[in-house]
């Protein structure tokens, strides 16, 4: 919307009775609200921790520099900025179901909402891709997946949904055709999150069911190949040939394929169900109950949480990352030398 239609939505506050902007009181008693932000503090704080404890371990251990880490390097900085400056303001609009910090502000927050959310999408779908040259064409893995392709992915999952967000917003086209829309903002202290019929399709398939489809295909792959070599290793077992390694090499498969299906597991559950739902809400008039909305946002959100624990906690370098950090030992000058993994880990 234009300036003229800003100062419209202005003006026409005074229909509400209320033309000062403040939170209306009593909207939760204060039990609910205690409790909301107990759960909420818990997320944001485990996925602010988190992230920024994987961030700090690939970052000062060499032994880590690898291509994959860096992806998982780039995608915890995305989910570290989503716990550090966007779930905080989310949590207040979400319990007092208010928004005290303006327009411009609700323009900009919206903003690095998609954009940072979109990122973290973008880096699960490559760091999937890398897993599956690296599982399934393992001989040629190093001379397709350089530091100049991975270096090339984390720009790409930077950039275009920088672009495509801040263009989306910037221009408002998002809201183009919504009632309304401005007066929620100027009149009930609201920051509603909402997408018209155009922009609601448009994002669903090029940020959620793109990217989802190809991990899943991803997914598929690896897991087929994953019993062929399990089938192939359990022959060659049998005919007395090097069961050590052929165990190992069995083992790697399937954590591997256990660890993708995990990720893909959880970035269905956490963020099917609100892109769905935004993606129905343009086309039956914005009616789905405002908790109900905000709840699902929240469970996008989730994702982030989860990321350091199944990227982190999964595997045996993390954990001893994680004891070097808490315990100081990583302040020690040779610290960054230290041996994180061994064998297959």
């Amino acid at each position: 919307m234009d300036a003229s239609n800003r100062t419209d939505a202005l003006l026409n506050c005074s229909q509400f009775g209320n033309v000062s902007i403040s939170c209306p009181s009593h909207i939760r008693s204060f039990s609910v609200r205690t409790i909301m932000y107990s759960f909420l503090i818990v997320s944001i704080t485990i996925t602010i921790f988190g992230n920024l404890a994987i961030i700090i371990s690939i970052s000062h251990f060499k032994q880590l520099h690898s291509p994959t880490n860096f992806l998982i390097l780039s995608m915890a900085a995305t989910d570290f900025l989503i716990g550090f400056i966007i779930m905080p303001y989310s949590m207040f609009r979400s319990v007092e179901k208010c928004w005290l910090f303006g327009y411009m502000f609700c323009r900009i927050h919206y903003s690095f909402d998609l954009m940072l959310s979109f990122a973290s999408i973008f880096h699960l779908c490559s760091i999937a891709i890398d897993r599956f040259y690296a599982v399934c064409d393992p001989l040629r893995y190093s001379t397709k997946m350089t530091r100049t392709v991975i270096w090339g992915m984390v720009v790409f999952c930077w950039s275009v949904p920088a672009m495509f967000t801040f263009g989306v917003v910037i221009t408002d086209s998002h809201i183009s055709g919504i009632e309304g829309y401005e007066t929620l903002i100027a009149c009930f202290s609201l920051c509603p999150v909402a997408f018209n019929k155009l922009w609601s399709i448009g994002m669903f398939f090029a940020c959620f069911f793109a990217p989802g489809s190809v991990m899943v295909g991803i997914y598929i792959k690896i897991f087929v190949v994953s019993k062929r070599h399990a089938h192939i290793i359990s022959k060659m077992s049998s005919m007395g040939m090097d069961k050590a390694n052929h165990n190992l090499s069995k083992k790697t498969d399937r954590k591997a394929a256990k660890t993708l299906g995990i990720v893909m597991g959880v970035f269905l559950a956490c963020w099917f169900p609100v892109f769905l739902l935004a993606l129905l809400e343009a086309f039956l008039g914005f009616s789905t109950p405002e908790d109900l909305y905000d709840a699902l946002i929240w469970l996008g959100y989730i994702n982030s949480s989860c990321n350091p624990l199944i990227y982190g906690f999964f595997y045996p370098w993390f954990r001893k990352t994680l004891w070097y950090i808490v315990s100081g030992k990583i302040f020690d000058s040779q610290s960054c030398t230290a041996t994180m993994m061994t064998g297959n880990h």
